[in-house]
């Protein structure tokens, strides 16, 4: 009588277990993605449709939204509309078509240039200040460390609307309220903690072999940071700058505080996207859609360095 032993491998998972796992990841991604083409369908609805009840998922697709987003129109009067030239655009006509006329662009596109401006500048400078910090204390003995470590991390302990108060009456003292320096400088200082703390790690498992290598060939420490370090350290500097530039990308409460129109982001202009009668949720929704694209485009760009630098020192040797 012979025994038949099956031999199960606890590393590679069995048939099984990838098919509910795989099952459980599309269904997650499925809903996931409800919301997101909700808005994007949304953005083609007329105001009527998008406020429907029970909501509608077949409708008449229309730039409504879109128009209403980027221009400013205003009710007039027939007689007024039928002396004006024939309509030269899109918007144009769907503005006659409702007995209004385009007074000109709207504030949209200034609002989303800010938002450019200041979440990239601070990604940047909180990259620039955490690399070096990280690389700082990665390398060299630091005197209080971990003291030191643990005070920048706490400084992610609490939320950053708590000091909101003091930090308006310091910027309006400053001259900084409503600038994009101030907003650089604000968000900088909310992510430099954790780019120093991300960007340590990364630095911690490149071995100091290669520097050394580095210095007995005559370069200077900056010349080993800047061409060994800095190039193997690349998937964690661009992880870490992700994750700051959705910080900043996103963030509401510092945006509506301390801006209101020269440095004002799309985040606090989106939501007060007022339409005839009310909010306007059809442009809403067009704004919501377009303010996705710029993070999604640099995630996606990147996300092969994004990937490897979550998993990066996950596997030691």
């Amino acid at each position: 009588m012979t025994a038949t032993t099956l031999a199960h491998s606890v590393v590679e998972p069995s048939g099984r277990s990838k098919g509910i796992a795989g099952t459980v990841i599309v269904v997650y991604a499925v809903i996931s993605m409800v919301p997101l083409v909700w808005i994007f369908l949304t953005a083609f609805k007329s105001p009527s449709d998008s406020i429907a009840y029970p909501p509608k998922i077949v409708f008449h697709p229309t730039l409504d939204g879109t128009c209403n987003l980027f221009t400013t129109i205003s009710r007039q009067t027939a007689d007024y509309i039928s002396s004006l030239p024939p309509p030269m655009n899109v918007c144009d006509r769907i503005a006659r078509a409702r007995n209004m006329v385009v007074a000109g662009p709207s504030n949209f596109v200034p609002r989303f240039l800010n938002s450019l401006i200041i979440a990239f500048g601070s990604t940047a400078l909180s990259v620039v200040l955490g690399v070096t910090a990280a690389y700082a204390f990665s390398r060299f003995r630091v005197p209080a460390k971990d003291d030191l470590l643990f005070f920048i991390l706490s400084t992610r302990m609490m939320p950053p609307i708590a000091v909101a108060i003091p930090i308006y009456l310091m910027y309006r003292e400053l001259g900084l309220s409503d600038t994009h320096l101030g907003m650089i400088l604000l968000y900088s200082a909310v992510n430099v903690s954790l780019a120093v703390w991300l960007l340590k790690g990364f630095i911690d498992e490149i071995p100091r072999e290669y520097e050394e290598a580095a210095l007995v060939d005559g370069y200077t420490r900056l010349q080993a940071f800047r061409k060994v370090v800095l190039p193997q350290a690349t998937t964690g500097i661009v992880a870490t700058a992700i994750f700051c530039l959705i910080f900043a990308w996103n963030e509401y409460a510092f945006a509506t505080l301390l801006t209101s129109g020269q440095a004002q982001t799309a985040p606090p202009f989106i939501p007060i996207i007022i339409g005839e009668g009310g909010q306007d949720w059809p442009a809403v929704a067009a704004a919501t859609t377009l303010f996705l694209v710029p993070i999604l485009v640099f995630t996606v760009l990147l996300r092969k360095n994004l990937l490897r630098g979550i998993t990066f020192g996950a596997v030691r040797k």
